[in-house]
Protein backbone atom coordinates (compact mmCIF):
# COMPACT_ATOMS: atom_id res chain seq x y z
CA UNK A 1 0.00 0.00 0.00
CA UNK A 2 1.49 3.31 -1.10
CA UNK A 3 0.76 5.97 1.52
CA UNK A 4 2.99 8.72 0.08
CA UNK A 5 1.21 11.90 -0.86
CA UNK A 6 0.71 11.77 -4.63
CA UNK A 7 -1.43 13.38 -7.28
CA UNK A 8 -4.81 11.99 -8.22
CA UNK A 9 -4.71 8.86 -10.35
CA UNK A 10 -7.50 8.01 -12.73
CA UNK A 11 -8.32 4.30 -12.75
CA UNK A 12 -10.66 3.37 -15.55
CA UNK A 13 -10.69 -0.42 -15.58
CA UNK A 14 -8.25 -3.04 -16.75
CA UNK A 15 -8.11 -1.78 -20.35
CA UNK A 16 -7.99 1.87 -21.37
CA UNK A 17 -8.67 3.46 -24.74
CA UNK A 18 -8.28 7.01 -25.96
CA UNK A 19 -11.40 9.16 -26.07
CA UNK A 20 -12.86 9.87 -29.46
CA UNK A 21 -11.86 13.48 -29.82
CA UNK A 22 -9.04 15.36 -31.52
CA UNK A 23 -7.94 16.85 -28.20
CA UNK A 24 -7.49 13.49 -26.46
CA UNK A 25 -3.75 13.07 -27.15
CA UNK A 26 -2.86 16.43 -25.59
CA UNK A 27 -5.22 16.23 -22.63
CA UNK A 28 -4.78 12.61 -21.51
CA UNK A 29 -8.49 11.84 -21.74
CA UNK A 30 -9.25 8.18 -21.05
CA UNK A 31 -12.40 6.18 -21.71
CA UNK A 32 -13.58 3.26 -19.60
CA UNK A 33 -14.23 -0.11 -21.14
CA UNK A 34 -17.72 -1.56 -20.97
CA UNK A 35 -18.84 -2.59 -17.50
CA UNK A 36 -16.11 -0.65 -15.73
CA UNK A 37 -17.14 2.58 -13.91
CA UNK A 38 -14.60 5.35 -13.51
CA UNK A 39 -12.55 5.34 -10.32
CA UNK A 40 -10.40 8.11 -8.89
CA UNK A 41 -8.04 7.69 -5.95
CA UNK A 42 -6.15 10.40 -4.06
CA UNK A 43 -3.59 10.21 -1.26
CA UNK A 44 -3.30 13.26 0.98
CA UNK A 45 -2.75 14.49 4.53
CA UNK A 46 -5.92 14.77 6.63
CA UNK A 47 -6.19 16.80 9.86
CA UNK A 48 -7.30 14.72 12.85
CA UNK A 49 -8.22 15.72 16.40
CA UNK A 50 -8.04 13.25 19.28
CA UNK A 51 -9.95 13.81 22.53
CA UNK A 52 -9.74 11.49 25.53
CA UNK A 53 -11.22 11.60 29.02
CA UNK A 54 -9.55 9.75 31.88
CA UNK A 55 -10.57 8.95 35.45
CA UNK A 56 -8.80 7.00 38.22
CA UNK A 57 -9.94 5.03 41.26
CA UNK A 58 -8.47 2.33 43.52
CA UNK A 59 -5.25 4.23 44.08
CA UNK A 60 -3.88 1.84 46.69
CA UNK A 61 -4.49 -1.27 44.60
CA UNK A 62 -1.68 -3.58 43.67
CA UNK A 63 -0.10 -3.52 41.12
CA UNK A 64 -1.60 -0.09 40.54
CA UNK A 65 -4.69 2.17 40.26
CA UNK A 66 -7.75 1.45 38.13
CA UNK A 67 -8.03 3.96 35.27
CA UNK A 68 -10.71 4.32 32.60
CA UNK A 69 -10.30 6.15 29.30
CA UNK A 70 -12.76 7.05 26.52
CA UNK A 71 -13.04 9.61 23.72
CA UNK A 72 -12.85 9.86 19.95
CA UNK A 73 -10.95 10.75 16.79
CA UNK A 74 -12.48 13.60 14.81
CA UNK A 75 -11.69 13.64 11.06
CA UNK A 76 -11.14 16.70 8.89
CA UNK A 77 -13.84 15.83 6.37
CA UNK A 78 -13.93 15.00 2.65
CA UNK A 79 -15.91 16.36 -0.28
CA UNK A 80 -16.09 15.94 -4.05
CA UNK A 81 -16.64 18.31 -6.96
CA UNK A 82 -17.94 17.50 -10.43
CA UNK A 83 -17.24 20.18 -13.04
CA UNK A 84 -18.86 20.23 -16.48
CA UNK A 85 -17.18 21.97 -19.44
CA UNK A 86 -17.71 22.26 -23.18
CA UNK A 87 -14.13 21.32 -24.07
CA UNK A 88 -11.41 18.99 -22.84
CA UNK A 89 -9.10 21.78 -21.68
CA UNK A 90 -11.68 23.18 -19.28
CA UNK A 91 -11.05 26.78 -20.39
CA UNK A 92 -14.63 27.81 -19.69
CA UNK A 93 -17.88 26.31 -18.47
CA UNK A 94 -21.36 26.26 -19.90
CA UNK A 95 -22.75 28.35 -17.05
CA UNK A 96 -21.93 29.76 -13.63
CA UNK A 97 -23.55 26.68 -12.06
CA UNK A 98 -21.58 24.07 -13.98
CA UNK A 99 -20.20 22.25 -10.96
CA UNK A 100 -21.75 20.17 -8.20
CA UNK A 101 -20.17 19.75 -4.74
CA UNK A 102 -21.03 16.85 -2.42
CA UNK A 103 -19.85 16.29 1.15
CA UNK A 104 -19.16 12.56 1.48
CA UNK A 105 -17.51 12.59 4.94
CA UNK A 106 -18.62 15.57 7.07
CA UNK A 107 -15.93 17.53 8.91
CA UNK A 108 -15.92 16.33 12.50
CA UNK A 109 -16.92 12.75 11.60
CA UNK A 110 -15.91 10.85 14.72
CA UNK A 111 -14.42 7.45 15.42
CA UNK A 112 -15.68 6.68 18.93
CA UNK A 113 -13.41 5.26 21.62
CA UNK A 114 -15.58 3.29 24.08
CA UNK A 115 -14.77 3.45 27.77
CA UNK A 116 -12.16 0.86 28.67
CA UNK A 117 -10.06 0.02 31.73
CA UNK A 118 -6.32 0.55 32.22
CA UNK A 119 -4.52 -1.12 35.13
CA UNK A 120 -1.69 1.02 36.47
CA UNK A 121 1.75 -0.48 36.88
CA UNK A 122 2.67 0.79 40.37
CA UNK A 123 0.86 1.10 43.67
CA UNK A 124 1.22 3.66 46.43
CA UNK A 125 -0.87 6.53 44.98
CA UNK A 126 1.45 7.44 42.05
CA UNK A 127 1.73 10.60 39.98
CA UNK A 128 0.40 9.99 36.48
CA UNK A 129 1.18 11.44 33.05
CA UNK A 130 -0.49 10.74 29.70
CA UNK A 131 1.03 10.78 26.21
CA UNK A 132 -0.94 10.21 22.98
CA UNK A 133 0.54 8.42 19.96
CA UNK A 134 -0.75 7.89 16.42
CA UNK A 135 -1.00 4.10 16.54
CA UNK A 136 2.37 3.74 14.80
CA UNK A 137 4.55 4.80 17.75
CA UNK A 138 4.75 8.49 16.82
CA UNK A 139 3.92 10.95 19.61
CA UNK A 140 1.11 13.43 18.81
CA UNK A 141 1.15 15.12 22.22
CA UNK A 142 3.63 15.99 24.94
CA UNK A 143 3.54 14.15 28.24
CA UNK A 144 0.45 15.62 29.94
CA UNK A 145 0.55 15.74 33.72
CA UNK A 146 -2.79 14.42 35.01
CA UNK A 147 -2.03 14.65 38.73
CA UNK A 148 -1.80 12.23 41.61
CA UNK A 149 -4.08 9.21 41.66
CA UNK A 150 -5.87 10.16 44.88
CA UNK A 151 -7.03 13.43 43.27
CA UNK A 152 -9.40 11.45 41.04
CA UNK A 153 -7.73 12.39 37.76
CA UNK A 154 -10.90 13.20 35.84
CA UNK A 155 -9.26 14.94 32.91
CA UNK A 156 -10.00 15.67 29.26
CA UNK A 157 -6.98 15.94 26.98
CA UNK A 158 -6.65 16.50 23.25
CA UNK A 159 -4.19 16.61 20.40
CA UNK A 160 -4.35 17.81 16.80
CA UNK A 161 -2.20 16.10 14.16
CA UNK A 162 -2.17 15.00 10.52
CA UNK A 163 -2.68 11.50 9.19
CA UNK A 164 -1.93 10.08 5.79
CA UNK A 165 -5.24 9.26 4.12
CA UNK A 166 -6.45 7.84 0.85
CA UNK A 167 -9.80 8.47 -0.80
CA UNK A 168 -11.36 6.30 -3.51
CA UNK A 169 -14.45 7.30 -5.50
CA UNK A 170 -16.35 5.15 -8.01
CA UNK A 171 -18.39 7.21 -10.47
CA UNK A 172 -21.25 6.09 -12.74
CA UNK A 173 -22.88 8.32 -15.39
CA UNK A 174 -26.20 8.05 -17.26
CA UNK A 175 -28.77 10.14 -19.18
CA UNK A 176 -26.29 12.54 -20.80
CA UNK A 177 -28.93 14.45 -22.79
CA UNK A 178 -31.06 15.28 -19.75
CA UNK A 179 -31.64 18.85 -18.64
CA UNK A 180 -30.12 20.37 -16.55
CA UNK A 181 -27.50 17.66 -16.97
CA UNK A 182 -26.46 14.00 -16.70
CA UNK A 183 -27.36 11.79 -13.78
CA UNK A 184 -24.25 10.80 -11.81
CA UNK A 185 -23.82 8.57 -8.79
CA UNK A 186 -20.69 8.04 -6.73
CA UNK A 187 -19.66 5.98 -3.77
CA UNK A 188 -16.33 5.13 -2.24
CA UNK A 189 -14.07 4.81 0.73
CA UNK A 190 -11.83 6.98 2.92
CA UNK A 191 -8.85 5.19 4.47
CA UNK A 192 -7.17 6.92 7.43
CA UNK A 193 -3.72 5.52 8.21
CA UNK A 194 -3.33 6.79 11.78
CA UNK A 195 -4.83 5.24 14.87
CA UNK A 196 -4.58 6.33 18.50
CA UNK A 197 -2.70 4.92 21.48
CA UNK A 198 -2.63 6.23 25.04
CA UNK A 199 0.55 5.79 27.04
CA UNK A 200 0.20 6.19 30.84
CA UNK A 201 3.39 6.98 32.74
CA UNK A 202 3.53 6.29 36.49
CA UNK A 203 6.04 7.79 38.90
CA UNK A 204 6.22 7.74 42.67
CA UNK A 205 8.19 11.01 42.71
CA UNK A 206 6.53 14.29 41.68
CA UNK A 207 7.99 16.22 38.74
CA UNK A 208 4.95 17.84 37.09
CA UNK A 209 6.91 20.44 35.09
CA UNK A 210 9.25 18.27 33.02
CA UNK A 211 7.51 14.93 33.55
CA UNK A 212 9.16 11.65 34.45
CA UNK A 213 10.88 11.31 31.03
CA UNK A 214 9.30 7.96 30.23
CA UNK A 215 12.62 6.03 30.20
CA UNK A 216 13.06 6.77 33.93
CA UNK A 217 9.45 6.17 34.95
CA UNK A 218 8.54 3.57 37.53
CA UNK A 219 6.04 2.03 35.06
CA UNK A 220 4.60 2.70 31.58
CA UNK A 221 1.31 1.21 30.34
CA UNK A 222 0.29 1.52 26.68
CA UNK A 223 -3.31 1.11 25.54
CA UNK A 224 -4.50 0.82 21.93
CA UNK A 225 -7.62 2.98 21.54
CA UNK A 226 -8.08 3.05 17.73
CA UNK A 227 -6.04 0.59 15.62
CA UNK A 228 -4.16 2.20 12.72
CA UNK A 229 -5.78 1.88 9.31
CA UNK A 230 -9.46 2.85 9.59
CA UNK A 231 -11.94 2.76 6.68
CA UNK A 232 -14.86 5.18 6.44
CA UNK A 233 -17.28 4.06 3.73
CA UNK A 234 -19.48 6.62 1.96
CA UNK A 235 -22.54 5.10 0.33
CA UNK A 236 -23.82 5.71 -3.20
CA UNK A 237 -25.38 9.13 -3.59
CA UNK A 238 -26.78 11.01 -6.60
CA UNK A 239 -25.47 14.18 -8.23
CA UNK A 240 -27.47 15.88 -10.97
CA UNK A 241 -25.14 17.48 -13.51
CA UNK A 242 -25.34 21.22 -14.08
CA UNK A 243 -25.48 21.25 -17.89
CA UNK A 244 -26.86 19.15 -20.73
CA UNK A 245 -25.47 18.57 -24.19
CA UNK A 246 -22.95 15.75 -23.53
CA UNK A 247 -20.38 17.75 -21.51
CA UNK A 248 -16.84 16.86 -20.53
CA UNK A 249 -16.81 15.82 -16.85
CA UNK A 250 -14.02 16.59 -14.38
CA UNK A 251 -13.63 15.25 -10.84
CA UNK A 252 -11.86 16.66 -7.77
CA UNK A 253 -11.60 15.72 -4.10
CA UNK A 254 -12.13 18.56 -1.59
CA UNK A 255 -11.02 18.92 2.01
CA UNK A 256 -13.41 19.60 4.87
CA UNK A 257 -13.28 23.36 4.20
CA UNK A 258 -14.20 22.94 0.52
CA UNK A 259 -10.72 23.57 -0.92
CA UNK A 260 -9.33 21.32 -3.63
CA UNK A 261 -6.92 18.65 -2.38
CA UNK A 262 -5.30 18.35 -5.82
CA UNK A 263 -5.96 19.41 -9.40
CA UNK A 264 -9.11 18.28 -11.19
CA UNK A 265 -9.02 14.94 -13.00
CA UNK A 266 -10.67 14.62 -16.41
CA UNK A 267 -12.99 11.60 -16.46
CA UNK A 268 -14.07 11.97 -20.08
CA UNK A 269 -17.09 12.93 -22.10
CA UNK A 270 -20.50 12.06 -20.73
CA UNK A 271 -21.54 9.60 -23.47
CA UNK A 272 -18.25 7.72 -23.15
CA UNK A 273 -18.66 7.38 -19.38
CA UNK A 274 -22.34 6.40 -19.73
CA UNK A 275 -21.33 3.42 -21.87
CA UNK A 276 -18.95 2.13 -19.18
Amino acid sequence: MNRSITGAVLLLGAALTAACDDHSAQSGILAATAGSPAQVTQSFSMPVRATVTTAATGCDNSPGPYITIEGGLSLGGLGTRMTFTNNAKGTHTFSDDAHVDITVVPAGESITIPKQPVLGGVGGNPFIWLKLEDGNGNAVSDEIFLGRCVQGLTNTSGAEFSSLARALATISVADCENSPGPYITLDGDLYVAAGLDAKFIFQNNDNPVDGPHEAHADAVVKVSLVPPGHDVRFNKQPSQGGVGGNPWIWFQFLDGAGAGIASQTLLGRCVQLAQS
